[in-house]
């Protein structure tokens, strides 16, 4: 084997050229450095961030469905009467609707005024019955939860949410005692556990009260009431939405041709519209690292044509003393690859640096830098090397070894 052939030579004189311009050599990393650390935050923060909004999600119940009463976009079609939802709706959807395992009715509003003692805050107000707890999968931490009495007599209790335990500064020994929500007063009979936030917005600031009692306080809901459902299983989500939308159409009287005086969505259908989001603003980001990894390796190749242009009587001596031109070939891409890199390896150490420190931060969703990302970083830059290193190391091997010995 020739000594211009060997593997080690080629690394070894790679090396040397690298230090000995060690200036150039880093500014002609930086585009590496900047693209492949891109990849690696762009990847592990979408991961992330696409995690937690699942977990988020699923904190919503599971198999899940909501429906309300909402005017259709095209409302030129004749119909008669209001957009309402009653607990008429919510009826005939638990007796007519076989595919879902639970039916709660649900009256949201916010209240103003939250007492208890000097402590005054507003919240959100849900007035619904024991059967939604099991759809949202809410847990009683302490006390207890509504009675089937509780529920049809509209016995003026509630449940609390971690937030409005929190903000009130009471703990545990609340529950049996009063506060007062707009004036009325009402007994906590149990807290509920912590749901979670996602970008400000919060499961736990609420208040439960049972259903009848909500509609008897605020009657304007009484026609915006919002049917919440649990399916039998995952399986059968789509059979109950065509089952629910057959039997409200029937029951609002909508023709044919008329649109749906109501929206239903499903858990799953709000998770698969953010996993849209999050691919388009992937393929986005990928544009801009594909930006970033172009510069970087035009900038490789304009050092190494440089390079070669330099080494020029150095490549005729090599051809001069037996050096064949795939040897000289080997060596310049050796060189350009391992400028790619130590690109990736320092971009690579720089992404999970920040992924790292990101995560600390007390407002930052957990991000976790998977091991195919460092693989694609240090794949992408050896591709780079190669594809961009490839033209000056052949211009390189082609040169005519006596021509390149004359060359001043």
């Amino acid at each position: 084997m020739s000594v211009f052939s060997r593997p080690a030579a080629n690394v070894e004189n790679a090396v040397t050229q690298l230090f000995s311009h060690a200036t150039r050599s880093g500014l002609t990393i930086l585009g590496i450095v900047i693209a492949v650390a891109s990849t690696i935050i762009m990847v592990s923060a979408v991961g992330g961030f696409t995690d937690y909004v699942s977990d988020f999600f699923q904190t919503f119940g599971t198999n899940a469905l909501w429906v309300w009463p909402e005017k259709p976009a095209d409302d030129t079609a004749p119909r008669t009467g209001r957009i309402t939802m009653t607990e008429a709706d919510v009826k005939a959807v638990a007796e007519g609707v076989p595919s879902l395992r639970y039916v709660s009715p649900l009256v949201r509003r916010q209240s103003r005024s939250i007492q208890h003692g000097s402590r005054e805050l507003t919240g959100w107000i849900e007035a619904t019955d024991s059967q939604y707890l099991t759809i949202r999968d809410f847990k009683i931490i302490a006390g207890r939860a509504f009675s089937p009495i509780d529920i049809e007599r509209g016995h003026h209790v509630c449940l609390l949410g971690a937030d409005i335990v929190r903000r009130m500064g009471v703990g545990e020994e609340i529950v049996g005692n009063s506060i007062l929500i707009e004036g009325r007063k009402f007994r906590v009979i149990g807290l509920l556990s912590p749901k979670g936030a996602f970008m400000g917005v919060t499961q736990d600031d609420v208040i439960h009260m049972p259903f009848r009692l909500g509609l008897k306080l605020y009657p304007s809901m009484k026609e915006a009431v919002v049917i919440t459902g649990q399916a039998n299983n995952d399986s059968v989500i789509n059979e109950a939405k065509s089952q629910i939308v057959r039997l409200l159409r029937r029951r609002h009287r909508i023709g044919p041709e008329s649109e749906d005086d109501f929206r239903i969505a499903s858990q799953d259908e709000v998770l698969a519209t953010f996993k849209k989001i999050s691919l388009g603003a992937t393929v986005t980001l990928a544009g801009v690292v594909g930006i970033s990894l172009l510069v970087g390796g035009i900038g490789i190749m304009n050092v190494m044509l440089v390079s070669v242009t330099e080494r020029t009587r150095e490549i005729g001596l090599r051809k001069a003393l037996g050096a064949r031109r795939r040897d000289i070939l080997g060596q310049f891409l050796t060189e350009a690859v391992l400028l790619s890199l130590l690109g990736g390896m320092i971009g690579t150490s720089i992404g999970w640096g920040c992924c790292q420190i990101a995560s600390r931060h007390p407002k930052m969703v957990p991000i976790n830098v998977p091991w195919w990302a460092i693989a694609l970083g240090f794949g992408v830059s050896a591709a780079t090397g190669v594809i961009f290193g490839m033209i000056p190391a052949a211009k390189a091997a082609l040169l005519n070894p006596i021509d390149a010995l004359r060359h001043e």
